[in-house]
């Protein structure tokens, strides 16, 4: 194997990917925020470098990071939920500028399932996104950033609504009243599904390429809710009456089974 991947952004997916690449003798070097951060993992074995990316510019190293490397896999959360007015475009220009003064040509972009607009309906990666919210906008403005850099072979990832581990969708519904949407297709996807693709597509250097990676079983918003609150013994939440003639957006993928020959391995 003996080659060595490099992972801006070793949180709650970057980390777990980290060891599983490790453990299959790839070599691995990641980035975090702080020094901080990276000082607690130096001492966990990761080769790891504190690098900030923001809107003026990168702070940190950048460029140890990206030395010899044969692949990055950009997994830099966008932080645009919290209305901060962040502009996720400028700071991800400065990172492909900082691409291409390194000798680092192979791109694993983790994006997301909402650069397509719900009023799309049911979309594969033969859909070219439509997406209505600053958000998703940006998003998609980022994937074209690097799908048409000259320089990169770039494969962008679309993850759904990531579960697993701690993180638990129902916890943060429970108890909660007149929830909307009821009727729409949950759009999810265990973090060990999202490893597992991540490390197929290294392994079958499978680059250039779109995956949307959801689940495929898609329950609808209210009663995977419901069920998942009993399960966990939580207040269960209520949906407001919604209208069944209401159009939702459920992404599935084709590209999984045709390019990787990738089965989903953990239910949500």
């Amino acid at each position: 194997m003996n080659k060595t991947i490099a992972i801006t952004g070793l949180g709650w997916l970057g980390q777990p990917l980290g060891y599983r690449l490790a453990s299959l003798g790839y070599t691995v070097k990641g980035s975090v925020t702080t020094i901080e951060k990276a000082t607690l993992l130096q001492q966990n074995g990761f080769d790891v470098y504190p690098v900030e990316i923001s809107e003026n510019g990168i702070e940190g190293e950048i460029q140890a990071l990206l030395n010899n490397a044969d692949c990055l896999v950009i997994m830099i959360p966008p932080g645009l939920r919290k209305n901060t007015g962040a502009d996720y475009v400028l700071k991800m220009a400065h990172l492909v500028a900082a691409i291409n003064e390194s000798a680092v040509s192979k791109i694993i972009l983790v994006s997301s399932t909402s650069v397509y607009d719900d009023s799309q309906g049911n979309v594969t990666e033969k859909n070219e996104p439509r997406p209505e919210t600053i958000a998703g906008k940006q998003l998609r403005q980022v994937e074209e950033l690097f799908i048409n850099s000259e320089e990169l072979q770039t494969t962008i990832v679309r993850f759904g609504g990531l579960i697993g581990g701690t993180r638990q969708p129902a916890k943060y519904l429970a108890g909660r009243k007149d929830l909307s949407d009821g009727n729409a297709p949950v759009n999810l996807i265990h973090r060990e599904d999202c490893i597992n693709i991540l490390v197929e597509i290294l392994k079958q250097d499978a680059f250039g390429k779109i995956f949307n990676a959801v689940n495929p079983n898609h329950p609808r918003k209210s009663d995977y809710y419901i069920q998942k609150a009993e399960e966990l013994g939580l207040e269960l939440p209520s949906f407001a009456e919604n209208s069944t003639d209401e159009v939702y957006k459920q992404v599935d993928s084709e590209n999984l089974k045709m390019i990787l020959n990738y089965s989903f391995k953990t239910s949500i």
